[in-house]
């Protein structure tokens, strides 16, 4: 099935029933025809927030951009969520300290993790580059534990690599 947003054609969202690999594979495609003729920042960010919460029915899926040296939650999709983040602080704010994905298969075992919902079991936080730094986070929440392995890493980062071309 084909979408048509506002008279641009992306591919449907991915069918759950396809590999992860497919399915991050078919997720990319529709991201990039989806943020390729826009140039609103919000706007990029808000469909792409809500393109991924849909693919994976995640129980979070959503922005953290870093202003006035903390994090500050930005189009996301999913239950309400924290306002502000601190360097180092949460599985957000350590991605942010150390530059690097993490994935937390417990966030019940993570030191410091930081619980907007009571909901989310585990989390994976992708740091989102520009010029070499580090300017947010992308953030996925799960209502699992241990739902997200090394393949979700690799298609995550890729996402974001789409994402940061966006940045201008």
């Amino acid at each position: 099935m084909t979408y048509y947003l506002c008279c641009m054609e992306i591919s449907s969202i991915p069918n759950p029933t396809l590999p992860k690999k497919e399915r991050y594979l078919q997720l990319s495609q529709s991201l990039q025809g989806l943020l390729e003729n826009e140039t609103d920042f919000v706007s990029n960010m808000a469909n792409a927030a809500a393109l991924i919460f849909h693919a994976f029915e995640f129980h979070w899926v959503g922005f953290y951009w870093v202003k006035e040296h903390q994090l500050v939650l930005g189009p996301f999709q999913g239950p309400v969520a924290c306002t502000r983040i601190q360097k180092g602080k949460g599985v957000c704010g350590t991605a942010w300290e150390n530059a690097k994905s993490i994935m937390v298969p417990d966030v019940s075992q993570f030191p410091g993790h930081i619980a907007c919902s009571a909901l989310s079991q585990s989390e994976l936080v992708i740091p989102i580059f520009k010029n070499n730094e580090v300017i947010g986070v992308m953030d996925i929440d799960s209502a699992y534990l241990n739902d997200f392995d090394e393949e979700d890493v690799v298609g995550m980062e890729k996402l974001v690599q789409i994402i940061e071309t966006t940045l201008i």
